[in-house]
């Protein structure tokens, strides 16, 4: 079987969250979030021989490549097929706690060059965006029916996007004259809307939009905040929990709901007696992100813009703990 997406940051992964050592080291149960195509957890089987793992992932297409690529490994790794979220909100009976949990937030190469859905711009394909075929709104409903402002507001907030205005302003005029329906068709539309200067930067003047699409037909964001925490309300005392991220929206949510747990005391100041328990509830393994090295950099170019950060739980968290963190 042909491996089309390489596993970012896999070196630091192996090493900040290695079970050597640790009082699991012999029997490890690690959740792996965002299995992929299982590169992650090929390499954490093949390392640690006391080490399981439950692999989630919300696209049954591509959680079939990773049972094929994992089948040596027999009953040391197990499947589920749904959002990470629906998976730690009911944590299923028959596994135990886990003791290490990775989650790689980043969209699988196998998305932009293989899955047919319109991810990518470089093919003309059907604008989907869904990873799970089940959701009901694709790339394609949300650019032919959401209304100027709301297309512009989710450009601009989901891709960052300067000139989200103007490039749905283009889109809607582009769409009185007839529904687009592939990724090309869109891709020339934002190219046709940008100005001269704009079109020939570091990236295409569609990657924004892309990504901003993306993020909202998967509700990635919204999806975050509380499958982080019950993730690690499901972690066991002393595990560890790791989280790649690949741009700055996902990353603030991870970094402060980090930074909270980590905190002595996150009661708001119009809580009089402190209720959180004035206690840190996790350790900073890592104080600040660990980036790939300009090496993997240059043979794996997706990976330029990954951040890892990794924590060690130390007790359970609040409802404080989440604080500045959900907003989107």
């Amino acid at each position: 079987m042909e491996i089309v997406h390489t596993p970012v940051l896999l070196n630091e992964c192996l090493e900040y969250l290695s079970p050597v050592g640790e009082p699991f080291e012999s029997h490890c149960l690690m959740i792996d979030s965002t299995l992929g195509e299982g590169g992650h957890t090929y390499n954490f089987l093949k390392k640690f021989p006391g080490l399981s793992v439950v692999g989630l992932d919300a696209d049954a297409v591509i959680q079939s490549r990773a049972k094929e690529r994992l089948a040596e490994f027999g009953d040391r790794v197990h499947f589920f097929n749904g959002w990470f979220n629906d998976f730690y909100d009911n944590y299923p009976e028959e596994y135990e706690k886990p003791d290490l949990i990775l989650f790689d937030l980043g969209i699988s190469v196998f998305h932009y060059e293989k899955a047919e859905r319109g991810f990518s711009f470089r093919h003309d394909e059907k604008l989907d965006m869904r990873l799970n075929a089940n959701s009901e709104t694709s790339a394609e409903d949300l650019v032919n029916e959401l209304p100027e402002e709301k297309l512009a507001d989710l450009i601009y907030l989901y891709g960052e996007e300067k000139l989200s205005r103007r490039i749905a302003k283009a889109i809607v005029e582009a769409r009185s004259g007839g529904r687009i329906e592939s990724s090309k068709a869109l891709a020339e539309i934002i190219w046709n809307a940008v100005p001269a200067n704009y079109r020939y930067g570091n990236i295409h003047p569609a990657t924004r939009t892309f990504q901003a699409l993306r993020i909202a037909v998967n509700s990635e964001l919204k999806r975050l905040p509380d499958a982080l925490q019950n993730a690690f309300r499901d972690l066991k005392v002393g595990g560890k929990m790791g989280v790649i991220t690949f741009h700055s929206l996902e990353d603030r949510i991870v970094k402060n709901y980090f930074r909270n747990l980590g905190k002595q005391c996150v009661c708001p100041p119009e809580v009089a007696v402190c209720r959180c328990g004035g206690h840190s509830c996790a350790e900073l393994v890592t104080r600040k992100p660990v980036v790939p090295s300009d090496e993997e950099i240059k043979v794996n170019s997706p990976s330029r813009s990954a951040k890892l950060r990794v924590i060690r739980k130390i007790k359970d968290d609040t409802e404080y703990h989440l604080a500045g963190v959900i907003g989107y």
